[in-house]
Order: C-alpha cells, then structure tokens, then sequence
C-alpha cells in the first residue's frame, strides 16, 4: 500500500513540476509576402491547424501580404544590386508592424513565428544577389522591432513555375536562395509549393504549372504552412 501511495506522489509531484514550468503566453503567427500569401486564406486551413494544437485561446494570426511586391517594401536597409537608383520603400513592413503590434496589446507571448511567401518580384526583377541579406535581414528587424529574440521563419519557397528562368530571369536563384537561408538556422525552414500551382484556380479556370496557385493548392499550403511552424515551435 506504501509503494501505491509513494508512485502516486511521485506522479502528482511530476505534474506540479511539469506544469510549473510550462511556459505561458500566446503563440503569434505573422503572415507576409505578396499574391501567394495574399491568396492564402488562414481560416480554411492554417488557423484550424495551429488552434488544434496549442487551442483557440491560445493562437494570434496576423495576415498582411500584398500582391506583386519586391522585399524592398518591407526591408528597410536594401540595397539596389544593380545600381539603378531604386529605394528601400518599406511601407508594408510598417503596415505589418502596425497590425502586430495592435493585435498583441496586453498578450503575454509565448512564441512568434513568421510565415513568407513572397520573391516572385525579385525574380522577374533581377534582384537575386541582394535577397539572401534582404531575407535573413528582414528576419532580424522583426526581432529588434518586437524585442523577442527566439522569432521561427517559415519561408515558402517559390513554385516550378519558371524553373527555365525564362519569364522571371532570377527564379532558379531565389528559390535556390530561399531554401539555403531556411536551412542557415534551426529555427528558419522551407515549404515546398512545387505541387500545388496546378488543378482548379479559385475562377474556375484550369491551370497548370502557374505562378499563382490552385484553390486546392492554397488550402494545402496552408496546412504545410501550419505543420511547419508547429514543428518549429515544439522542437525550440
């Protein structure tokens, strides 16, 4: 009976301990980029994913993507490779950091994770040599903006859209890019959307191999988005 009653101690005192250092907060997901994050609708299936595993009450999803954009418009400190007399415009990332910053207001933070899709800009516009320290710069202003060091980068890498680099002449390069960056850091990883640019678009219309995705495809990614970021979060 001794034995019974000092394993059930043991347990109880097991689960005090584990839940005292638990920690507490919310866990913040940051969606960003241009028309394939913009396309992405977190209710259909990131926000049901990330719910499921750290619950409702426990998960903020801040969306900010707009379609067509270069990462100069949220990278403060780019710089023009070619040297053409083009700007850092950085107005998006403000627009983001304004809709953070407004959605966290007297929420305790357990974790934050940033969500990419974007660089199809960059491809058509030759920028390739400037993207790497633009990504991995964008990632670090996040940190020094919200003051959270430990920030997991979730970064979906571009399709097989033009992998002739015949339309976009960087596209190779940035999806090359993309995944060495995403492999720099345990915390940084990539998504595969190699897959989910044929089939249905949201008109109707069938397409196949394009630069936006299918209706399925879309879902998809977002439930690759989530999986990532979960793994992320639960091996930090």
């Amino acid at each position: 009976m001794e034995n019974i009653l000092s394993k059930i101690a043991k347990l109880i005192l097991i689960f005090l301990v584990a839940t005292a250092c638990r920690p507490e907060g919310k866990h913040l997901f940051i969606l960003s980029g241009q028309s394939n994050m913009e396309g992405l609708i977190p209710e259909e299936s990131f926000i049901p994913k990330v719910e499921a595993e750290f619950g409702a009450e426990n998960v903020i999803v801040v969306k900010s993507a707009y379609g067509g954009q270069p990462i100069r418009r949220w990278f403060k400190d780019w710089k023009d490779p070619l040297e053409m007399g083009i700007q850092a415009q950085p107005d998006l990332y403000d627009t983001l950091l304004s809709k953070v910053n407004s959605a966290i207001i007297g929420q305790k933070i357990q974790t934050i994770t940033l969500v990419w899709m974007q660089g199809e800009r960059d491809a058509r516009e030759g920028h390739a040599d400037e993207y790497e320290r633009s990504l991995v710069g964008l990632h670090g202003q996040l940190v020094e903006d919200l003051d959270f060091e430990n920030i997991n980068f979730v970064i979906g890498r571009l399709s097989d859209f033009d992998l002739e680099n015949a339309r976009y002449p960087h596209w190779t390069r940035i999806r090359d890019i993309q995944v060495q960056v995403a492999q720099s850091n345990g915390k940084f990883a990539w998504v595969d959307t190699d897959d989910l640019n044929d089939g249905l678009n949201r008109q109707g219309k069938e397409i196949q191999n394009d630069l936006h995705l299918s209706a399925q495809g879309y879902y998809i990614l977002g439930e690759r988005f989530a999986e990532s970021a979960i793994h992320l979060i639960r091996s930090n």
